[in-house]
C-alpha cells in the first residue's frame, strides 16, 4: 500500500501542489489525470524518491520512503518499474539488451537466468520475437511495449506509466491498454499511470486522481466519475473530446 500525506511540493517561489493526500491498494490501477503542468509526473516521481517535497510523507507498507537512507532506498527504487513516455530506450543496443540492462546492472543473475527472464519478459508484451533488433528497427508502439518489458524485468511491485499512450494511433494506444490490463491481472501489480487520455483512463483504472488549481482537486473511482458535477473535472474531459 501507498500513502501519500499531505504532500506539497515547489519549485522556488512556483508552487506545483499542496497538502495531496491519498491512498494506492495493492492491485489498484490509479490514473493520475490534470492538464500539463499541474505536476502529474512531478507526484509520480516522489513515489519512487526521484524527488523530495517540501513537506508531507509518502508510506509504502507503512515506512516514510523520505527517511530511508541510500542503500535501503536503492532496493526501494528497484521495486517500481517505470515505462517512460518516450519508452527511453538505448539506441545503441538490441531490444534484447535494454531488457536486460536492469537484470545486468541490479542483479547477481548468470547470463542463462538473464536470457531467461528477458524472453520471460518479451513474451508477455508479445515481442518474444524481436530481440535482435535494434529500436531504429521498432515502431513507436513495438518501443513502447519493449520498454514495458524492461519495465517489469525485475518483477517490481509497482508499475508507473507515463503518458503511455502519448504519440500512439488509436488502435496501437488500444494495444498499450491492453498490456497494462494484463501486467495488472497477470503479475497481481500495483499500477499509476500518468495520462491526458481519457479513452485509457476509463479502460484501464480503477481510481482516478485529478490535479488541478495547484491540489488533488478530485478523487473517487471510474464510477464516481461517470457521475460527478465537479465543474473542473468534467471541464477537463469535455476538452478531452470524450464523452463518459
Amino acid at each position: 500500500m501507498i500513502e501519500i500525506k499531505n504532500l506539497t511540493k515547489s519549485f522556488g517561489p512556483n508552487l506545483v501542489w499542496e497538502d495531496v493526500s491519498l491512498t494506492i491498494d495493492d492491485g489498484e490501477t490509479l490514473a493520475v489525470i490534470g492538464k500539463s503542468g499541474s505536476g502529474k509526473s512531478v507526484l509520480m516521481k516522489h513515489l519512487n524518491v526521484l524527488l523530495y517535497p517540501d513537506s508531507g510523507d509518502v508510506l509504502i507498507d507503512g515506512v516514510n520512503v523520505f527517511d530511508m537512507r541510500y542503500a535501503r532506498l536503492r532496493k526501494l527504487r528497484q521495486r517500481f518499474g517505470v515505462l517512460f513516455q518516450g519508452a527511453a530506450l538505448f539506441d545503441s543496443i538490441t531490444a534484447f539488451e535494454n531488457v536486460a540492462f536492469p537484470l545486468r546492472y541490479f542483479s547477481d543473475l548468470e547470463n542463462r537466468e538473464i536470457e531467461e527472464r528477458v524472453m520471460e519478459s518479451l513474451e508477455l508484451v508479445q515481442l518474444q520475437d524481436i530481440g535482435n533488433k535494434t529500436p531504429a528497427e521498432l515502431s513507436g508502439g513495438m518501443k513502447k511495449r519493449v520498454g514495458l518489458a524492461r519495465a517489469i524485468v525485475l518483477k517490481p511491485d509497482y508499475l508507473l506509466y507515463d503518458e503511455p499512450t502519448s504519440g500512439l494511433d488509436p488502435q496501437t494506444s488500444d494495444e498499450i491498454n491492453d498490456m497494462i490490463i494484463n501486467m495488472a491481472d497477470t503479475l497481481d501489480i500495483t499500477s499509476i499511470v500518468i495520462t491526458h487520455d481519457m479513452h485509457s483512463v476509463l479502460r484501464v483504472a480503477d481510481n482516478v486522481a485529478f490535479l488541478d488549481e495547484q491540489k488533488l482537486s478530485w478523487y473517487g473511482s471510474i464510477e464516481e466519475l461517470r457521475t460527478s458535477n465537479h465543474q473542473a473535472l468534467n471541464d477537463f474531459i469535455k476538452a478531452s473530446e470524450y464523452t463518459i
